[in-house]
């Protein structure tokens, strides 16, 4: 690669890391009406259309398995996800948002789109 392209790479890369930030904050800020901090909403965001083992919510994140592991523990302590059996896998729990509180219609109303 040469050095104008390396260059150019770098600044993209920085633009990315700027843009990257940039949607964390909104994140957080488009979270916080809900209660939920911006990782609590995506690791929700993943499990309302099914629930999902903590790997493949990784997996789908582009995260490690532990952090979000520490997520959805932190969401079953606080009642807004439970753990249920998988029938695919004895270990692999599923995480899944609660019926029972508003965790759920929170989570869709902050990623409901404006119309």
């Amino acid at each position: 690669m040469s050095r104008d392209q390396q260059d150019a790479l770098s600044r993209t890369a920085l633009g990315v890391f700027r843009v990257n930030g940039r949607l964390l904050a909104l994140s957080e800020k488009l979270a916080e009406p809900a209660g939920l901090t911006a990782a609590w909403w995506q690791v929700l965001g993943a499990v309302l259309p099914e629930p999902l083992p903590v790997a493949g919510i990784a997996r789908a994140m582009g995260i490690t398995r532990q952090s979000v592991q520490r997520i959805a523990d932190l969401l079953v302590a606080q009642g807004l996800a439970a753990y249920a059996p998988n029938p695919a896998h004895r270990r692999a729990k599923l995480l899944t948002p609660t019926p029972a509180d508003a965790c759920a219609a929170r989570a869709r109303t902050v990623m409901a789109p404006s119309s």
